[in-house]
């Protein structure tokens, strides 16, 4: 008897007790289902977090002035003032980042802004921000009405602005904003978009005060003393698990850009927007280590069912164990024997989880929100081998058993 015929064996076996096989394998089912479904679900949950968390800027990173938010004396000592990062600088990140990330760049031209209509003005908390053309992006903003600004605009400084929800509602609260005339900061500016309103949750309230200008518009518009403006640098990439690598780039380019000499500190600070992606990391880590003992453990129950029904099965087939011994088969076939029928066994209630588990755990995800269908191949993989392994640990011991009865004494049985 082969091990090709011993598969057989075991398959005919199996199809002879049909009902006590379905149970059997609906109990590993249940455990893999269990395992992956788990597992798949995290990993779903993760893949959607991740995507939300990427519109709110978690695969993103700001770069601006060294001490920009620093103010007074620390210890008593006056700190080192570092020069604003000039229009130069911010352009020649830009280019030679551009290949592997986006780069927005804006800067903040006013304050306390006073915005005018033909017949009504604002109060003076309006801010007004110049901003390239991947600013709205970067800053997640949405336009409820209207364009952003054309690439025409944006080269040559055209008087055109992006408006904030109360800058609407103040100005213009029963008509179109789109194609009307403001003016502040003693220029007069043509409304192409507005944005959409985001509230006074998470500091939105602020964004609905804001006024959006072209970048180079806002490079010509005067200010008080001279001021120099200073450019804001905010670096987004398409996946979030590349964020150390680019951020390590970024910091090489921009010492090379603000001429940093060798072994002295940075003039400029980069600060990620990923906070919440690390702890989504560390929560949906622990997650997996739970779902895998959950899963493992229904395993073991399930692995201890098998056994005992592998049991019964020689028992009852004591008599024809006792016929293929006298016949000629070895005790090491009659083990593979049952070790192949166990395996088997797994094996089809593993699939059979494995189905079940992937449609379960992307349910859940789907439940979080809208993540697509993942299959996790590395879950499948390992739930298969998780199979073959309680197959093998459950029937070692019946097939052992059923290997070292006594051809005379089987053949007595009943």
């Amino acid at each position: 008897m082969n091990f090709i015929e011993n598969i057989r064996e075991g398959l005919r076996a199996i199809q002879s007790n049909l009902l006590r096989t379905i149970l059997t394998g609906l109990i590993i089912s249940i455990g893999i289902m269990s395992l992956v479904g788990i597992l798949t679900a995290v990993d779903g949950i993760k893949h959607s977090l991740d995507q939300t968390f990427s519109s709110l800027g978690a695969n993103a990173f700001d770069i601006e002035r060294k001490g920009m938010n620093n103010r007074g004396n620390q210890g008593g000592r006056a700190q080192k003032v570092y020069p604003e990062i000039t229009y130069e600088q911010a352009t020649q990140y830009k280019e030679l980042l551009s290949d592997k990330a986006t780069v927005s760049l804006s800067a903040y031209v006013s304050g306390a802004t006073v915005v005018k209509s033909e017949t009504d003005k604002t109060n003076p908390n309006i801010n007004v921000i110049a901003g390239d053309e991947n600013y709205l992006q970067s800053q997640s903003l949405n336009l409820a009405q209207g364009r952003g600004f054309s690439n025409y605009e944006l080269e040559f400084g055209a008087n055109v602005a992006i408006i904030g929800s109360e800058i609407k509602k103040n100005l213009f609260p029963k008509t179109n904003p789109i194609g009307e005339g403001i003016t502040f900061l003693g220029r007069r500016f043509k409304v192409v978009g507005m944005l959409e309103e985001k509230g006074s949750s998470m500091g939105g309230n602020a964004g609905d005060r804001t006024v959006i200008v072209p970048l180079e518009t806002g490079r010509q518009i005067p200010r008080t003393g001279n001021a120099i403006l200073n450019y804001d640098i905010k670096t987004s990439i398409p996946r979030p698990d590349e964020l150390d690598y680019v951020m390590g780039e970024a910091t090489g380019i921009m010492r090379s850009v603000r001429q940093d000499a060798l072994g002295k500190e940075e003039s400029f600070e980069i600060r990620r927007s990923d906070s919440l992606l690390e702890s989504l990391n560390e929560i949906s880590g622990y997650l997996k280590i739970g779902g895998f003992v959950i899963g493992f453990i229904t395993l073991l129950g399930a692995s201890v069912g098998l056994m005992n029904i592998m049991m019964v099965s020689v028992n009852e087939r004591t008599r024809e164990i006792g016929v293929r011994k006298a016949l000629g088969a070895t005790a090491y076939q009659i083990r593979q024997q049952f070790l192949i029928e166990s395996i088997v066994i797994c094996l089809l209630g593993g699939f059979v989880g494995v189905m079940l588990g992937i449609l379960m755990g992307n349910g859940i995800a789907a439940l979080i929100g809208d993540g697509g269908f993942i299959v996790p191949w590395l879950w499948v993989i390992v739930g298969l081998t998780i199979c073959v392994v309680v197959g093998v640990i459950s029937g070692s011991y019946p097939a052992y058993k059923a290997s070292k009865l006594d051809p005379i004494e089987a053949l007595r049985y009943e």
